[in-house]
C-alpha cells in the first residue's frame, strides 16, 4: 500500500515524482540562505567560475527532463505486468531492497564507464560532456545540466537498463529513481552540511564529486550516483581532504596535493 494508490499509477508516479522529487529538493539547496560556512566554494567562486547563467541551466535540465518522461513512459509501457485481474504483484520488501541495490550497481556501472569514456574521447568531451563542465562550481540546480545526448545515454538509458536488470516493477522504481535524483542532488549542492546523510553513509558525496569538477580533478572520480568501487579499482580514485577556509567554509583538496 502506497499514499498514491488510488489518485494515479505507479508508472505516472514513476514517470513524474522523479522531476517533482528533483525540483523540490534542488529547490530547498537554492532557496537556502547563504551558508558561507559550509560552502565548497565561495560565492565570489561560483560566478567567476562558472560559464553558464543559471536561466540557460534550468532550460537544459527541463529539456532532459522531458526526453526522460517520453523514455519512463515507453519503458513503463513495455515493461507493464498487469494480471488478468489488473492488478501488479509486488515483491516482497525484502525482494524489493535486493532489486533496488542491484539497480543501484547497474547504474554506477553504467555511469562510470560511458562518463569515463566520454572525459577520453576528446571529440566527446568537447563537444557533449564539456557541457556538464561548465559549471565549475557545482550547485544543486545544475546537477542534470547535461547536453542532451548526454543526458539520453549516461542518465536516462542508466536508468532505464538498472530497471530492467534488476527486474522491479514499477511501483519499486518510483522509490529507486527519486532516491537517485535526490543523491545526484545532493552530490551536485557545494554545501558540507553537517549531519548530512548522504555524507556518512556514502563516500560518493559532494566532496567527492566536487573534486571531479575541479579542474585539476576531471580525470578521477568518474563514480556516480552512489559508490566509488569503479574508482577504486580502476585506480581513477582521488582522496580529497577538506580544509577550512580562513573566510568561512570548506575546501576540498585532492591528496596529492
Amino acid at each position: 500500500m502506497v499514499f498514491w494508490e488510488g489518485y494515479v499509477s505507479d508508472e505516472v508516479m514513476g514517470t513524474f515524482a522523479p522531476i517533482v522529487v528533483y525540483w523540490l529538493y534542488a529547490g530547498f539547496y537554492q532557496l537556502l540562505p547563504p551558508m558561507d560556512n559550509y560552502r565548497l566554494h565561495t560565492r565570489k567562486e561560483e560566478d567567476e567560475k562558472n560559464l553558464v547563467p543559471l536561466g540557460a541551466v534550468v532550460k537544459g535540465v527541463l529539456l532532459q527532463q522531458l526526453v526522460q518522461a517520453t523514455v519512463a513512459q515507453l519503458l513503463f509501457l513495455i515493461t507493464s505486468k498487469v494480471t488478468a485481474s489488473g492488478n501488479v504483484v509486488q515483491p516482497s520488501i525484502p525482494v524489493q531492497i535486493v532489486q533496488i541495490i542491484i539497480a543501484m550497481l547497474v547504474m554506477d556501472t553504467w555511469q562510470y564507464f560511458v562518463h569515463r569514456y566520454m572525459h577520453q574521447n576528446k571529440f566527446l568531451y568537447r563537444h557533449i560532456h564539456s557541457q556538464h563542465h561548465r559549471l565549475v562550481v557545482p550547485y544543486a540546480i545544475g546537477a542534470l545540466y547535461n547536453h542532451p545526448l548526454e543526458g539520453l545515454l549516461l542518465d536516462t538509458f542508466g536508468g532505464a537498463l538498472s530497471f530492467l536488470v534488476a527486474g522491479m516493477t514499477a511501483r519499486t522504481a518510483v522509490i529507486f529513481f527519486c532516491f537517485a535524483v535526490v543523491k545526484t542532488v545532493d552530490d551536485h549542492c557545494g554545501l558540507w552540511l553537517p549531519g548530512n546523510i548522504f555524507h556518512l553513509f556514502f563516500q560518493n558525496n559532494t566532496a567527492y564529486h566536487d573534486i571531479h569538477h575541479q579542474l585539476q580533478g576531471t580525470k578521477f572520480n568518474y563514480s556516480q550516483p552512489f559508490f566509488p568501487i569503479w574508482d577504486k579499482l580502476l585506480g581513477t580514485y582521488m582522496p580529497y581532504r577538506l580544509v577550512k577556509r580562513p573566510e568561512g567554509g570548506f575546501e576540498a583538496r585532492l591528496m596529492k596535493d
